[in-house]
């Protein structure tokens, strides 16, 4: 009897755990799929509005439009990245002892979620491994630029 109610009160504590991993890994594939989801939706708006200028695989071109591999204004402030969409660029960059002049149009046109989602893209790209940004990141900035 008493080996009966031990192998109960061993099992006990399993059955009560198991919901909450259960849970805690629909969180981790959900977060996952909302990641992957962005970055594909990230990819789209890449292809459409910077491939252009900063090549498909993100190599830019010489001194005209800057890479987006490892640099610190992919990897560095969020904010910085965003105002640069937000309001384009009229500075000369210098990435690695190479300047860029090659002026940067605003692509304020581009809705939160979007920026969000190609900047995400960016940031993990190309070698890139950086945070995720968030449309409210990006709303925040533009409500800053008015």
């Amino acid at each position: 009897m008493k080996k009966l109610l031990f192998t109960a009160l061993l099992a006990l504590p399993l059955t009560l755990f198991v919901p909450a991993a259960a849970q805690a890994q629909k969180k981790t594939t959900a977060k996952a799929t909302v990641q992957r989801d962005q970055l594909l939706e990230g990819k789209k708006v890449y292809s459409k509005f910077c491939a252009s200028c900063h090549q498909l695989d993100g190599g830019g071109v010489p001194n005209l439009n800057p890479p987006l591999s490892k640099t610190i204004y992919v990897l560095g402030d969020k904010n910085r990245l965003i105002k640069i969409i937000l309001n384009g660029s009229n500075e000369s960059l210098e990435i690695d002892g190479e300047t860029y002049s090659n002026p940067m149009p605003q692509l304020d046109i581009l809705k939160d979620q979007e920026i969000a989602d190609v900047l995400t893209y960016v940031r993990n790209s190309f070698g890139n491994k950086a945070g995720a940004i968030t449309a409210s990141e990006v709303k925040a900035q533009r409500t800053k630029k008015k």
